[in-house]
């Protein structure tokens, strides 16, 4: 079941970004006099197509999914000298230089566009996500003691579990997203990551997070969880324990709360299903308090296997439910609020994109962190179950990430294709054919090993 949710929420997702993205060159194409021969979803031989309109325009699906193509009449691709002198005015290489630019870059702004879109639907409806209150690991590792590992760095910069983080370098925060979202920009920079809080009892305070510590961080993952913060979470009581269970035969009842596990205290249901998880077989003493009374418990969690990003492992489980649920908050924008956040978020999610690109061509950032369509099916299928509001924009991030791909100055990409045209506008000459070829042909080659390194990262995910 999970298999074919992820599949269809993948197809869904790249097959409605390939769409809007070719009818954003197809639009401008006929905005600006170009005869289009054909409108392809997929790459390939063309296995389903229709003709219609006045130009009778085929409207295809092809075999290759993994892309789409407008196909225009282009003296480049074939004799034209049968055609009648209205068709040939028609013709995409005669057009001037600005209309070929705009036709060109249509398609990538068709991309950002979308996400505008759907980002302002998500600001204007609001979006219940958990708010900016942290929970804060004292150590570097999320199972280790004190006496054993290193303290966190947001330990070590003062911040404590209960804070509520109102701002990240003087911007604004009110959720979780927004604060991992600016400690991720600090990391890519390389700055330092000044917290702003309020505790509860005891006043505004301030907190920094050392350049140093953001740019040793791999930006593969949970930036925030490496640097020991977490969503706060409630604490650790007991919701359900299941006839015939090992909680249950142990004599774990709803209402307990869980204070350690063999000695360990647990700051919520987290990190005591990581106890318990790293305890398969096992005979744990877990401490709870009952109606007053502090009790020890023993009970053996019993061994299931489980898929993980690294395969599948053994794993304790006791048959209890703990309460997981952080606090939520929705906070719905107005019309205007709504699309200036949401092109906010495009221009930072886009200079993020560029940064990243930037800093793997540089070796400043791992080349790991290029992923292709196995991870991206992945994602689509986990924020598919998650809700509409989080498929809706995952399916906005991918839509900026395929527009600033797109916009690289490659051949065979948009970008490239941009990059002859504004050569064109500085010299007032085309780029020669013949140099357009081995381009061409060098931009496919690189096209093909980002593919390549992308389906191996994705392997070596699963692996």
């Amino acid at each position: 079941m999970n298999f074919l949710q992820t599949a269809l929420a993948f197809a869904v997702c790249l097959g409605s970004l390939i769409i809007f993205h070719e009818l954003g060159h197809y639009l401008v194409a006929r905005w600006c006099g170009v005869k289009v021969l054909r409108f392809s979803v997929g790459m390939g031989k063309v296995v389903w197509s229709r003709r219609f309109g006045r130009d009778q325009t085929e409207w295809a699906v092809s075999a290759l999914p993994l892309g789409g193509y407008v196909k225009m009449l282009d003296a480049r691709e074939g004799d034209l000298d049968d055609l009648p002198a209205e068709d040939l005015k028609r013709e995409f290489t005669r057009q001037n230089v600005w209309k070929r630019i705009a036709i060109v870059a249509a398609g990538p702004l068709a991309n950002f566009l979308l996400a505008i879109v759907l980002y302002a639907g998500l600001y204007l409806h609001g979006v219940e996500e958990p708010t900016s209150k942290i929970s804060v690991r004292t150590t570097e590792a999320a199972t280790a003691t004190a006496s054993n590992a290193p303290p966190s760095a947001a330990w070590s910069a003062g911040l404590r579990s209960g804070d509520v983080v109102t701002a990240v370098n003087e911007q604004p925060v009110a959720v979780w997203s927004e604060l991992r979202w600016n400690l991720m920009q600090a990391a890519i920079d390389k700055t330092e990551a000044r917290i702003a809080v309020e505790r509860v009892g005891q006043g505004r305070f301030s907190f920094v997070l050392p350049a140093a510590v953001l740019a040793a961080q791999d930006l593969d993952g949970d930036v925030p969880g490496k640097l020991g913060l977490g969503v706060a979470r409630p604490a650790p009581l007991v919701l359900e324990a299941i006839a015939g269970g090992p909680a249950a035969r142990a004599g774990l009842q709803k209402g307990d709360l869980l204070l350690s596990v063999d000695g360990v205290p647990v700051a919520d249901g987290i990190a005591f299903i990581e106890i318990i998880g790293s305890a398969a077989g096992k005979t744990v003493q877990v401490a709870v308090r009952r109606a007053g009374q502090q009790l020890v418990l023993a009970m053996v969690p019993k061994a299931e296997q489980a898929k993980t990003g690294k395969g599948t492992v053994t794993v304790g489980k006791i048959g209890a439910y703990i309460a997981l649920q952080p606090d939520m908050i929705t906070v719905p924008s107005s019309p205007v609020a709504a699309v200036g956040k949401a092109v906010a978020r495009v221009w930072d999610t886009s200079a993020m994109s560029v940064k990243m690109i930037g800093k793997m061509i540089t070796g400043e950032v791992s080349l790991k962190n290029v992923t292709g369509p196995i991870t991206i099916a992945d994602y689509a299928g986990q924020t598919a179950r998650m809700g509409a509001a989080s498929y809706l924009s995952f399916i906005a991030f991918i839509s900026i990430s395929l527009g600033v791909m797109n916009l690289l100055p490659i051949p065979v990409l948009d970008g490239g294709h941009l990059l002859y045209y504004s050569l064109e506008v500085l010299t007032g000459r085309s780029v020669p054919e013949r140099f357009g070829e081995i381009a061409q042909r060098l931009g496919i080659g690189l096209l093909l090993t980002l593919m390549l390194l992308a389906v191996f990262n994705d392997v070596a995910r699963l692996l």
